[in-house]
This record gives C-alpha cells, sequence and structure tokens, in this order.
C-alpha cells in the first residue's frame, strides 16, 4: 500500500485529500537566432557567464546591427539601466512561462505591450550597461530562470564558441518584402532617392511585392543604412533600409532595375 501511496503522489498532485493529475509541461516556442534571415554570427558560452546559460552574439563591425525577436510574443520590458549591468534591454514574453532578453542594445525600435513576430526588429546591436564592447547578450528563460538556450529546438554550444545562422523571418522570400517604420507612412519617391518626387506613401507593416532594385540615396531606417532602392510598381521606389526582406543588401534572384 505504501509503494502505491508514493507511486501517486509522484503521478499527480494530491488536494484536500483528492488526487488531481500533474500539469504537463507546455511546449517550448521554436526559437530562432535573434537576427535577420540569412546572417552568421558567432555566439560565445562560458561557465563564468551571468546568467550562465546566457550566449554572446559578435560579428565584425555589428554595431548597429539590427536585432530581432526570436519567437512571437508580447514586449513586456523595455529599459535603460544607464551604465549598469544590460543597459538598454528589451524583454519579450512568449508564453508558457517563456521569455528572451536582448541586451545591451544602443536603442529601442519597439514599445512595451507591443506584439511581435519573428524578425520584428527589437533595436540595434550596442554596448550599453556592463559591456566592454559591442555584441548582444542573449537570454531564453522559463519562470523566470535561466535555461540552455535552443534554436529550432537544437542546443546551443555549451560550452565555446559556435557559428550560428539565423532562418529568422526567411518566409518573406525573394522579390517579397515588409514594411517597417514603427508606425509612420514611408514616403514612395518617382525614383531612387530622396530627391525625387513624392509620389504617395505606403503604410506601416505593409507588404509589397518588390519588381527590382537599384542603388539610390543612402538612408538610414529601420534596418540599417542603405543606399538600395525597391520599385514597387511604375515610378514607384521605397528606400530598402525600411523594407525586411531576409536578407542583408539585394535580394538573389530579383534584377537590377
Amino acid at each position: 500500500m505504501r509503494k502505491r501511496w508514493i507511486s501517486l503522489l509522484v503521478t499527480g498532485l494530491l488536494v484536500g485529500g483528492v488526487l488531481t493529475p500533474a500539469s504537463p509541461a507546455l511546449a517550448a516556442p521554436t526559437f530562432k537566432v535573434p537576427f535577420p534571415c540569412g546572417q552568421s554570427w558567432s555566439g560565445q558560452t562560458r561557465s563564468n557567464h551571468s546568467p550562465a546559460y546566457a550566449v554572446d552574439f559578435n560579428r565584425t563591425d555589428d554595431l548597429g546591427d539590427p536585432v530581432v525577436a526570436s519567437a512571437p510574443g508580447t514586449v513586456d520590458r523595455v529599459t535603460d539601466l544607464g551604465g549598469t549591468s544590460y543597459g538598454k534591454y528589451v524583454r519579450i514574453n512568449h508564453g508558457g512561462g517563456y521569455s528572451t532578453y536582448y541586451a545591451h542594445l544602443n536603442g529601442f525600435n519597439v514599445s512595451v505591450g507591443q506584439t511581435v513576430g519573428y524578425g520584428k526588429v527589437l533595436g540595434w546591436v550596442g554596448s550599453t550597461g556592463g559591456s566592454t564592447g559591442p555584441h548582444l547578450h542573449y537570454e531564453q528563460r522559463l519562470n523566470g530562470g535561466d535555461i540552455q538556450v535552443r534554436f529550432n529546438g537544437g542546443l546551443a554550444l555549451y560550452w565555446g564558441t559556435k557559428s550560428y545562422s539565423s532562418d529568422n523571418g526567411c518566409s518573406s522570400g525573394s522579390g517579397n518584402g515588409t514594411v517597417d517604420t514603427s508606425g509612420t507612412p514611408l514616403t514612395v519617391r518617382s525614383g531612387p532617392g530622396t530627391g525625387y518626387a513624392s509620389v504617395g506613401t505606403v503604410a506601416d507593416g505593409t507588404r509589397v511585392t518588390i519588381a527590382c532594385q537599384t542603388s539610390g540615396t543612402t538612408v538610414t531606417g529601420t534596418y540599417g543604412t542603405s543606399s538600395i532602392w525597391d520599385r514597387i510598381g511604375s515610378g514607384r521606389y521605397i528606400a530598402d533600409a525600411y523594407v525586411y526582406t531576409g536578407h542583408d543588401g539585394y535580394i538573389p534572384g530579383v534584377p537590377r532595375c
């Protein structure tokens, strides 16, 4: 009888003398590498990191590179700790007790309460807080405690340095993009540059089909600084710096205008 009672306690919960089934563990989100599709980053883990399972990401000349949401969720913290600790950081609540942290940013592109999906730019790589050089400090947590990081279900390297390739937001596909201006309509020009006449606007979040790409005026936007312009119709151009296409630079397979 004693063995049977112990077995019941292991497989369920005793509440008021009544045995109830134990709740199954919630599945983790499918986390992606927190950078735009196609990029490769060096991720380092070390046992003396705080917290231990965090990953520090670097690549050459990465200051100002966009950092994107690694899974869908709701932004529940956008905080600047000044010259200490995480500095400028964002936290996303993914549900089921799971959250992610993005620290040492040099700026924010989201606000508390905002719903985000794969590929949404949260901010840019910086060196704020206790950082000694530009990098992204990234964490996955469960019920507040740090857990070993996984991308697409695969465990990150513990301990050491490994190259990680991102497939985050790759579903946008060649020839397509999504306008991201953090709420402001994007000006459409009659040619590839800010000196051309305005011929209308496209709203933030608009899905666009890119007929061809060409070079023009250099613009700093949501996705960094770029001289690429996207033609989205006859005599209609928008700055690629405000369009998420899943690629750095020109989109493979899309012709030059």
